[in-house]
C-alpha cells in the first residue's frame, strides 16, 4: 500500500500510520494506492476510512460489470479495462475507486493469476510518472481520479487499435484466399469480434455510470465538468469499437458467403458426377438385358439340340417320320416365344 501526499511542493511517500492525521488536514491531497486489497488494506478501508462493508467487499472480490455507489462524502466506482490472452480470451483488468473531498484511494485487482500484476497498475504508475516530472499537478480528487481515467481509456483505446489491426490482416487474407484451414480461420474472426465486444461493453457501461455521476449535486461544477469528460471519452470508445465490429461483421459475412458459394460449387460437380455415373449404370444394365435375352434364345434350341444330340441306343424318334423335324419345329417356336417376350420388354 502507497500513502502520498500531493502538495504544492509536488508529492512525498507517506506512511500508513500518518493517514488519520493526513486526512485531517485542510490542505494537500491523500493519495492511496492498493495493489492488492488483502486483509491489512481491506482494515485500513474499514477503519481509517470508514466505508462502507459492500464497497471494502466489492474491492476485495471481483466484480464482473463497471459500478458507482454514491455516499454521503465521497463516490465508489469499479472501471474495467481489456488485456489479452490466450486464444482471444480477454482478461477483465479492474480499477475500484473510492474519490473524497481531500483523498483518492485507488484499489487494484483481484486479477487472473495468468495476468503480470503489472499489468494492474500501469494507469496509477503512467501518473505518478506524470506528477514527479511535474507535468501534472492535480489539486482535486477528481483532477487526479480524472487523469487515472483517461491513462485507463488510452489502454483501452489502444486495445481496439491492436483488434483493429487484427481485423485488417484477417480482411486481407479472405479478399486474397489466403485463409488456410476454414474452421481455424473462422475461430481467428470470432474472437477479434469477441475482443471488440468487450471493450465496446466496458466503454458503454463506464460511459453510463459516469453519465449518471454528473447528476449529483454533492460533486462541485469542476468535478461534474471533469466526470463529464469521462463520460464522453468512454462514449467515444464505445463508438470506436461499435464501428469496427461492424466492419469485421462484414468480413464475416464476406467469407461465410464464399463459403456457401463453395459449398454449392463443390454439391453441384458432386450432382453431375452421381448423374454421369447413373447414366453409365443404366446403359450397362440395358447391355446386360440384351446379353441375357439373346442368351435365353439361343439356350431354348440348344437345350433341345443338346438332348436330341446324345446317342441313346434306343430313341423311338429313330423309328418316327417326323421325329427330328418336330424338333426342329420346337426349337424356332421356343426361340420365336422368348424373342417376342424380350421385345415387348423393351430388352431387345
Amino acid at each position: 500500500m502507497d500513502v502520498r501526499l500531493i502538495g504544492d511542493e509536488g508529492i512525498e511517500e507517506r506512511t500508513v500510520e500518518e493517514l488519520a492525521g493526513l486526512l485531517a488536514r485542510q490542505d494537500g491531497l491523500v493519495w492511496v494506492d492498493i495493489p492488492s486489497c488483502d486483509r491489512d488494506a481491506a482494515r485500513v478501508l474499514s477503519e481509517v476510512f470508514a466505508f462502507h462493508p459492500m464497497a471494502v467487499k466489492d474491492c476485495v472480490e471481483r466484480n464482473r460489470v463497471p459500478k458507482m455507489h454514491a455516499y454521503l462524502d465521497h463516490v465508489f466506482v469499479v472501471l474495467h479495462t481489456p488485456e489479452r490472452g490466450e486464444r482471444g480470451h480477454v482478461h477483465y483488468i479492474e480499477l475500484d475507486q473510492f474519490v473524497g473531498r481531500n483523498y483518492l484511494v485507488t484499489v487494484h485487482g483481484p486479477i487472473n493469476p495468468a495476468v503480470d500484476p503489472e499489468i494492474a497498475l500501469r494507469e496509477t504508475r503512467a501518473v505518478l510518472s506524470r506528477i514527479k516530472a511535474g507535468r501534472l499537478r492535480p489539486a482535486t480528487a477528481f483532477e487526479l481520479s480524472h487523469a487515472i481515467v483517461s491513462a485507463l481509456i488510452r489502454n483501452q483505446e489502444e486495445y481496439v487499435e491492436t483488434v483493429t489491426s487484427d481485423v485488417w490482416r484477417l480482411e486481407q487474407r479472405v479478399t486474397g484466399g489466403h485463409v488456410g484451414e476454414p474452421e481455424e480461420f473462422l475461430n481467428e474472426l470470432f474472437r477479434a469480434r469477441h475482443g471488440l465486444l468487450a471493450v465496446r461493453t466496458m466503454g458503454a457501461l463506464s460511459s453510463a455510470i459516469y453519465g449518471g455521476m454528473a447528476g449529483l449535486t454533492r460533486i462541485s461544477p469542476g468535478g461534474q465538468r471533469l466526470v463529464v469528460d469521462i463520460a464522453g471519452q468512454f462514449e467515444r470508445i464505445r463508438r470506436v469499437a461499435d464501428g469496427e465490429r461492424e466492419y469485421l461483421q462484414g468480413v464475416i459475412e464476406f467469407y461465410q458467403t464464399t463459403l456457401t458459394i463453395k459449398a454449392a460449387l463443390i454439391g453441384q460437380a458432386q450432382n453431375e458426377e452421381v448423374k454421369h455415373l447413373t447414366e453409365a449404370s443404366y446403359a450397362q444394365n440395358e447391355e446386360i438385358k440384351k446379353i441375357s435375352a439373346w442368351a435365353a434364345i439361343i439356350f431354348a434350341p440348344s437345350l433341345i439340340g443338346t438332348v436330341y444330340g446324345m446317342n441313346f441306343e434306343h430313341m423311338p424318334e429313330l423309328h418316327w417320320v417326323l421325329g427330328y423335324p418336330l424338333a426342329l419345329v420346337a426349337m424356332v417356336l421356343a426361340s420365336a416365344v422368348l424373342y417376342m417376350v424380350f421385345k415387348r420388354r423393351g430388352w431387345l
